[in-house]
């Protein structure tokens, strides 16, 4: 168990509890706490457990995640489990946006949840966005024309699934298919789902179950890179093209008005 000491220290410092509150907390005495903390054991499964139903927080995580390098609201509700979100920040302590490379993307389903994977992706900052979480994903096919394969679109994370707005565009991450970009429309209440839509209408809209979602990014604004050479389109240049700006940038209101 890697991380237990360092989490259960961690965690008890979030809530701003001494060790004897903590002990007071999870009927334990402080001795224990402080052994825990201090690596000199570890907590057997029951007490694990007692840690997991009071944090709320999968065992898991608990064990296999440096939590230290979150913060406190880097945890989002899932049923009734808080989830590890990883969230980037810099010595000013800003939220930053990782690029998913193309290459990386197929990946993204494994490591969504993983810190270290979140850690290794590039990372930039936009001053022009809205407050909120963004990523940059890449786009790939063409089931989303106007916005080209090879676009990126950065989104915004949305925390609860019922505020979902019917005929705005997402990032989904789903359990079967990985990463997709669509047109939602929330169908919760009369299915349990949403139906995701493409804007090119040779491919049919389809249903994804509430429990097969593991993620949603709603639409910020699209990078165009069709004007680049693959040369060009190397993950430090795409970096640098966002850094400098010097892309096409379409708005909410731009994108979500297009005639399609």
């Amino acid at each position: 168990m890697k991380f237990i000491q360092s989490n259960i220290k961690h965690l008890r410092t979030l809530k701003s509890f001494s060790q004897e509150r903590f002990a007071d907390e999870l009927g334990w005495t402080r001795s224990i706490v402080g052994s825990y903390e201090e690596g000199r054991s570890e907590p057997p499964i029951d007490r694990l457990i007692e840690l997991s139903t009071y944090f709320n927080i999968p065992i898991d995580i608990l064990v296999k995640n440096d939590l230290r390098r979150t913060k406190n609201t880097s945890f989002i509700e899932v049923g009734n489990k808080r989830v590890l979100f990883p969230v980037t920040v810099n010595d000013m302590d800003e939220d930053l946006i990782e690029i998913v490379p193309t290459k990386a993307s197929a990946g993204y389903l494994q490591g969504y949840a993983d810190p270290e994977y979140i850690e290794q992706l590039q990372k930039i900052k936009l001053p022009f966005l809205p407050t909120g979480t963004h990523r940059a994903f890449p786009i790939s096919g063409d089931s989303m024309l106007p916005v080209k394969s090879g676009s990126f679109i950065v989104a915004k994370f949305i925390d609860t699934i019922t505020d979902v707005k019917n005929g705005r565009t997402y990032i989904i991450l789903t359990k079967d298919d990985g990463l997709v970009y669509k047109r939602v429309y929330n169908k919760i209440e009369e299915k349990d789902s949403l139906e995701l839509h493409s804007d090119n209408k040779l491919y049919a809209p389809y249903d994804v179950k509430t429990a097969d979602i593991m993620e949603i990014w709603e639409f910020t604004c699209c990078i165009n890179t069709q004007e680049y050479s693959e040369e060009e389109l190397k993950l430090s240049s795409i970096v640098n093209m966002f850094q400098e700006l010097k892309v096409e940038l379409k708005s909410i209101k731009g994108l979500e008005n297009y005639d399609f």
